[in-house]
Order: C-alpha cells, then structure tokens, then sequence
C-alpha cells in the first residue's frame, strides 16, 4: 500500500510538471450570440455571468490546451426584458431546469498561420453537441506582474439541435427567429 502510495504521487508530480492555469477575466472577457431575425437583420445577446479556465501544458503555449467554461443562463440579455424573460421560458433555454451551460475542450490545434482551432462539447438544456470554434490568438502581455494571454473564438450552432425549439413561421415563409446561431467568444486570461 505504501509502495502504491508513492507511485501514485510519483505520477502526479509527472503530470502536472510544466502546467499552467489560466483563468477567464469576467471584466475583460464577454460571451455573445447574435441569430437572424424576421431573415431580414439580426438580434444581438450577451451572457454576462460566466466563469472557465484554460489549462496548458507548455509554458506560454497553448496548443492542446484543456479550455472548460460555465455559462450562467439567468444571466442571458438582449437589451429587451420582454425577449429575455422569453428566452428564459422552456421555448428557448428553461433557465429553471437547466441553469448552466457549459463547454469541455477536446482539441486545441493551432495552425500555421498561429490561428486555433477550439473543438469541444458544448451542453445546452442537457444535450450534449460537438462544437468547432475558430480562434485568433491576440498575443500575451504582462502587467503587474501578471501574464494575460487574449482570444477571439466564434463558431455558429443550431438552435434546434440544443432543443431552443420555438420556430413560428413567417406568412412569407423563414422563421421569425433564425435556426443558426453564431457565437463569439472574446476572451481575456490570467495566469495563475
């Protein structure tokens, strides 16, 4: 049991070696979506409660990364309280029954043209999808004595496949709210 013990410790000390935890700046970060609506403009909303982290595993290198983030829903906004009260309700994200939204990386690839490309699960009202996010990396500044590293990811969902299922038609045909869904991601990180 002893010899298992320092085995154990042995490994743990080997695996976390050369890692670092980077962890989302809520003041400098947002989380958008913007969806098509009545086809003809489009409608623009913010998560404003939101928490993640970026694990690496090289020093100042993020190729395959380990990204995780949480989206508070209730924090859901468009400018208009009417919409985002709707979009709480069960036609959209059901805010009371599934509170969270989260985000768990798969692969972080970088191109080499220094772009990424973020592919991970994305959860939504319990389902569970594959999602592709490309990425620009803004670069690493320091200061304070703090290093902070910025990206810029977007990738574009569809709603339906989430269960966000409210689709009143148009007379003219098309929805009055669109079925693709696009994401931006800005994000600013500290190193912990």
């Amino acid at each position: 049991m002893k010899k298992l013990t320092i085995i154990s410790l042995v490994l743990l000390c080997f695996t976390s070696y050369g890692q670092s935890t980077w962890q989302i700046d809520i003041a400098h970060s947002t989380v958008e979506f913007e969806v098509s609506h009545l086809t003809v403009s489009s409608v623009t909303g913010f998560f404003t409660s939101f928490e993640g982290n970026i694990i690496t595993s090289k020093k100042n290198e993020f190729q395959d990364a380990k990204v995780t983030a949480t989206i508070d829903v209730e924090s859901v906004t468009t400018n208009n309280l009417e919409r985002d009260k709707h979009l709480k309700e069960d036609d959209f994200f059901n805010a009371k029954k599934y509170p969270t939204i989260t985000f768990t990386s798969s692969s972080f690839e970088k191109y080499e043209d220094g772009s990424y490309s973020l592919i991970g699960d994305l959860t939504i009202r319990d389902v569970t999808k594959p999602i592709n996010l490309e990425v620009d990396f803004g670069g690493i500044v320091s200061l304070n004595n703090m290093k902070r590293a910025g990206f810029t990811a977007k990738g574009t969902i569809n709603r339906f496949d989430y269960g966000l299922k409210w689709d009143d038609a148009l007379d003219s045909g098309g929805l009055i709210v669109g079925e693709k869904v696009d994401i931006i991601i800005k994000v600013e990180a500290i190193k912990k």
